[in-house]
């Protein structure tokens, strides 16, 4: 596969057979228009055409080409944000009703892998929770208080992890939690919709979008798809301008993937608490003639566009992996993705805000695998109008009056990235810019883009994002530019990467 959200290559991309397909090349209409072929999306569009609607599903990129294909693919119901915070924020309801649809959402994977006899690499694992100090140790104890709460009696506390390099203190265990190779369950997703009568579109950019009782969205080239319904799963919405990004904040995530002999680690999901949290799985090797494992580690999670000298987290996690994980060898990938955390700590899946039958999915957080499959189910259910247990707890038109105080702590850090207009430029002369790396320099009362290839042409465009306004900055790890607010990255010829902006960086002559 090509990169496309980036200059780093993830471990799933290799040896990736997906169909073919081709880009929409004249107006067409359906039952249902998906945007967006990663897991949300396919998820949705699978089970729909199981239920015997006409399917079309649109991608800018290749299938899988955002941020599916830059998961660490947990499948867990070990939620991120804790269950004591859920309950706090949720109820104990909310926090079954949070639990149990990330459960199902794993044997949704499960059987869909087997109906479809998709070759991903599904396992059922263990699952642990673990703390590196006695003020950790305090969390997990709360933790397992709240799921004791919850009645989730099969967690228990271990008096130590699988692994002592790990830690020596106390570790929940979760049962039943997961884990695939994401690129080779959306190829056979992807299968699976076009045996059943879908049609996938590909390298297909949506820039306009049109409610109504039949919604229309229209691609860069002019070409149309009307529906009676209309699902955007996009990562964050494109077809939003403001609403839910007040609610959103987008995180860069990074991951690193090293040998390790084979069978020298518990074939298990860690998670710790330190901020940020580290996540870790095993991926088994493919061949009879290898003899090592993939660890597959991933964190040090940071604002985007909001941190420079972005190498330092790959160096991060890789000391601490070797610390914590002492029989690793080589690297063998490197890749960072991007992640919506929604401020009260579940995902926004349903109605779009003011919208009958536009269905936005976003917030993933940390469990884009299983949220997206839990959307799936639940989009597909409110398309098929039958009722679903989830619909108000992950309702994008939810009151945010628990969480207020987070909602006001982000808009406020978005507000604060308007200084950057006001601030000198990282370099004065175009000069200084070396060959494949970009700098923002300031051109009188405006900001520019600056980047230069391989070749040592500079190409020049305005720095300001076309969503909200404010100022890009300069990714060195993925050469993209990346916008501090609402998370737009651009490529560093200036072309929209991710949104929610779906217009290019004006160029500049």
């Amino acid at each position: 596969m090509k990169q496309e959200s980036g200059a780093t290559l993830p471990i799933w991309d290799k040896n990736i057979k997906l169909p073919s397909t081709e880009h929409l090349h004249e107006n067409m209409t359906c039952d249902v228009c998906v945007i967006g072929a990663g897991i949300t999306g396919l998820t949705t569009a699978y089970l729909l055409a199981n239920e015997g609607k006409r399917v079309i599903v649109v991608e800018s990129k290749s299938i899988g080409g955002g941020e599916t294909s830059r998961t660490t693919a947990h499948l867990s119901n070990a939620l991120d944000d804790q269950y004591y915070n859920l309950i706090s924020t949720f109820g104990e309801e909310g926090a079954k009703l949070a639990c149990q649809s990330h459960a199902a959402a794993i044997d949704k994977i499960e059987q869909i892998a087997n109906d479809v006899s998709i070759d991903c690499d599904f396992a059922r694992v263990d699952g642990y929770l673990v703390a590196h100090n006695k003020e950790q140790e305090k969390f997990v104890l709360q933790e397992l208080e709240a799921l004791q709460q919850m009645g989730w009696d099969e967690v228990v506390l271990r008096k130590e992890s699988p692994l002592d390099s790990l830690t020596t203190l106390p570790s929940l265990h979760y049962p039943n939690q997961g884990r695939i190779h994401p690129m080779k369950y959306l190829a056979g997703l992807a299968d699976a919709i076009i045996d059943k009568g879908g049609q996938i579109f590909t390298n297909t950019h949506i820039v306009d979008f049109k409610s109504g009782p039949v919604t229309t969205v229209v691609s860069e080239t002019g070409h149309a798809i009307s529906a009676n319904h209309l699902v955007v799963a996009t990562n964050t919405p494109v077809n939003d301008k403001v609403t839910m990004h007040t609610k959103l904040v987008p995180y860069r995530t990074y991951a690193i993937a090293m040998r390790v002999p084979k069978d020298s680690v518990p074939d298990a999901l860690f998670w710790d608490m330190d901020e940020p949290y580290h996540y870790v799985r095993l991926q088994r090797s493919e061949g009879e003639d290898v003899d090592y494992d993939v660890l597959i580690v991933g964190g040090e999670d940071h604002k985007t566009g909001q941190d420079d000298h972005l190498m330092k987290h790959f160096r991060a996690l890789e000391s601490w992996t070797r610390l914590k994980f002492p029989m690793v060898t080589e690297v063998d990938y490197l890749w960072s993705g991007q992640v919506f955390e929604p401020v009260d700590g579940l995902a926004y899946i349903g109605r779009n805000p003011g919208d009958s039958n536009v269905y936005i999915a976003t917030g993933d957080s940390g469990h884009g695998t299983t949220h997206g499959t839990i959307a799936g189910m639940l989009i597909t259910d409110l398309i098929m109008d039958r009722p679903n247990p989830w619909a108000g707890l992950y309702d994008p038109s939810r009151s945010g009056l628990k969480s207020a105080g987070e909602y006001m702590k982000h808009n406020v850090n978005v507000v604060a990235q308007f200084k950057d207009y006001v601030t000198p430029g990282e370099v004065e002369d175009p000069m200084e810019i070396m060959p494949g790396t970009g700098r923002i320099m300031r051109d009188g009362t405006t900001k520019v883009a600056m980047y230069c290839d391989q070749d040592g042409v500079r190409h020049k465009f305005s720095a300001v994002c076309t969503h909200m306004g404010c100022v890009v900055n300069w990714n060195e790890v993925e050469s993209s530019w990346d916008c501090p607010c609402h998370g737009s990255r651009f490529d560093p010829l200036g072309k929209v990467i991710t949104g929610p902006a779906t217009k290019d960086l004006e160029e500049k002559e």
